[in-house]
């Protein structure tokens, strides 16, 4: 069976502040519950000018399908911070709430709490928060529930900008350091905890490291030491799905997986054309792994046949290169998406031969509003100007099977952000059989 892939924009959102992290809930009754921070950098304007300061903001949005003709997202809430570096939810409530956690650029590790929609608009209440050093940027964060495991015994890790990792336990309302040890001689970029082992917490910093720690034991010697990326780690997620699967990223521009039981040689090696910042794999599908690549733009990869074991790159399955700066945050929703894709116009006849993809135009977002809908694409995600015909994409390989052994369509929601054009979009993928796609085409 040929399977056709695409991605489509649905919103686009200003966020005035350059923005690096966004987040999808995970909670089930807040799956529509988006937050998004930013990173801006403040020049002194006295007669020291090197003086700087960091500064931030945090969004929180609520997404909506009803309504076509109104944009889905619209914005509950939003606060000035210290510039955020990371965000993560906890997978499970806290005491019956849903738990965002934000590691800023104080050195402080911010925890909020959301509010009930039945107290009104849903919003974030400040709970607690820890310095994890002074004279540093607390850099990333994960949470020990990426299994949806029991809310008893919640820990959190932080990584920072002196190289420094810290374990953390949440209870009662506040945070408490277990432990803090050196783990990399430069930044400290990510730090994340086996889901499958929650003593075991990985690491990556700027000294081209990757690194394991066992809490169980003298966390200061680390239990593996692999140099296969050439350049900074920047981004690891454990496989919620798969036990002893692990995916890491680096500025040296590859995604490589692992099987943590050898550490020694990943499973497959995937160039991608631009620093992996951030990996997230897929909430519920175990082989879908999401990449935000900087200078390249987002993309999707089927590690599939990588996982079992066929030793090759994992291919691109979809991408979204609307964005016009550098590729920072992503995250898949676990919202369901029960309306299928509108219908597109039959585009018309290009009047001139201009039919290289390759030569369009991406598309420059302005408005008074900051935010609208866009959906200017072909199957592949590419904007395309009016009046230009391309060629559909190319087909790619199916999706894995449901329990029942047949291949389903798949459609996911999706948010992404970039840095310098201070972008959050939402957008969709969907993963469709050809014979499905013909007949939408037909109505």
């Amino acid at each position: 069976m040929a399977w056709k892939s695409r991605t489509r924009s649905l919103q686009v959102f200003d966020t005035e502040l350059s923005a690096d992290t966004v987040e999808w809930c995970p909670v089930s009754s807040n799956h529509d519950i988006l937050a998004c921070g930013t990173y801006q950098l403040q020049k002194g304007t006295g007669e020291d000018d090197a003086s700087t300061s960091r500064t931030g903001r945090l969004y929180l949005f609520e997404f909506q399908q009803e309504g076509s003709m109104s944009p889905p997202l619209s914005k509950l809430q939003e606060m000035d911070t210290a510039a955020v570096l990371d965000l993560k939810w906890c997978h499970v409530p806290l005491s019956g709430k849903a738990v965002l956690g934000m590691a800023a650029a104080t050195g402080d590790l911010h925890l909020y709490t959301l509010s009930d929609s039945q107290e009104g608009p849903r919003s974030l209440h400040s709970l607690c928060n820890l310095e994890v050093g002074v004279d540093r940027l607390a850099l990333s964060l994960d949470w020990s529930t990426g299994r949806m495991n029991s809310s008893s015994d919640v820990q959190v890790v932080c990584s920072d900008s002196a190289g420094c990792i810290t374990v953390l336990s949440v209870a009662e309302g506040s945070l408490t350091t277990l432990s803090q040890w050196k783990a990399h001689d430069f930044e400290a970029w990510i730090s994340a905890f086996s889901y499958w082992d929650l003593q075991l917490v990985y690491s990556g910093g700027d000294d081209c490291k990757l690194k394991g720690w066992d809490l169980r034991v003298d966390p200061s010697r680390p239990t593996f030491r692999s140099e296969k990326h050439s350049m900074g780690v920047c981004s690891i997620h454990s496989n919620p799905h798969r036990e002893h699967i692990v995916a890491t990223g680096s500025y040296d521009e590859h995604v490589l997986l692992w099987d943590g039981r050898n550490m020694q040689r990943p499973l497959s090696d995937s160039a991608v054309g631009g620093g992996v910042w951030r990996l997230k794999w897929h909430p519920t599908h175990q082989h879908l792994l999401l990449a935000a690549c900087m200078h390249n733009d987002f993309h999707i990869l089927n590690c599939q046949q990588a996982l079992e074991g066929s030793g090759e790159a994992c291919p691109v399955a979809a991408s979204y290169i609307l964005h016009n700066s550098l590729a920072y945050g992503a995250d898949w929703s676990q919202l369901s998406l029960e309306k299928p894709v509108p219908c597109s116009p039959t585009a018309a006849e290009p009047k001139e031969s201009f039919t290289e993809s390759g030569g369009h135009l991406r598309i420059q977002y302005e408005s008074p509003t900051a935010s609208f809908d866009a959906s200017l694409e072909d199957d592949a995600g590419r904007y395309i100007p009016e009046g230009i015909a391309v060629a559909s994409t190319p087909q790619t390989a199916a999706p894995a099977l449901d329990p029942k052994g047949e291949a389903s369509s798949l459609s996911c929601l999706l948010a992404s952000c970039s840095f310098y054009d201070h972008m959050l979009h939402v957008w969709r993928w969907d993963w469709t059989p050809e014979e499905a796609q013909q007949e939408s085409q037909q109505c």
